[in-house]
C-alpha cells in the first residue's frame, strides 16, 4: 500500500510558478507509477502528468506540456510537480496518485492510491 500527502498549494498570480510536493509512505512507493491529476469545480478529474518508478519516463498532458514538469526523488519518497507560467485555467484541486505499475497511466481509474488534494488558485 501507499499513503500520499500533497502540499505546496495556495494562491499565485497568473504567470507565476508553484511547486507541489507529494510525500509517500509505504514500501511500494519506489516501484509505483505516480501521477498528478486536477479537478476544477463542475469539471471531471483531469490527467496532468505521470512518471514511472525510476523517473526515466514521463508524460505530460498537452494542456501543461512545456509549463509543468513532474519529477520524483525515491530516496525522499516524494514526487513533485513544478508549475510555471500559470494561468487561471490551472486553478483546481491537485491530486497525487500512485499505481503499482511501470506503465505511464493516463486514466484516473488506473490509480489505486490517492492523496487528499491541495488547492491551487491562480489569480489574474
Amino acid at each position: 500500500q501507499v499513503q500520499l500527502v500533497e502540499s505546496g498549494g495556495g494562491l499565485v498570480q497568473a504567470g507565476g510558478s508553484m511547486r507541489l510536493s507529494c510525500a509517500a509512505s509505504g514500501r511500494a512507493f519506489s516501484s509505483s507509477t505516480l501521477g498528478w491529476f486536477r479537478q476544477a469545480p463542475a469539471k471531471d478529474r483531469e490527467f496532468v502528468a505521470a512518471i514511472n518508478w525510476s523517473g526515466e519516463r514521463t508524460y505530460h498532458a498537452d494542456t501543461v506540456k512545456g509549463r509543468f514538469t513532474i519529477s520524483r526523488d525515491n530516496a525522499k519518497n516524494t514526487v513533485y510537480l513544478q508549475m510555471n507560467s500559470l494561468t487561471r485555467e490551472d486553478s483546481a484541486v491537485y491530486y497525487c496518485a500512485a499505481a503499482e505499475s511501470d506503465h505511464l497511466l493516463l486514466s484516473y481509474h488506473s490509480y489505486a492510491y490517492w492523496g487528499q488534494g491541495t488547492q491551487v488558485t491562480v489569480s489574474s
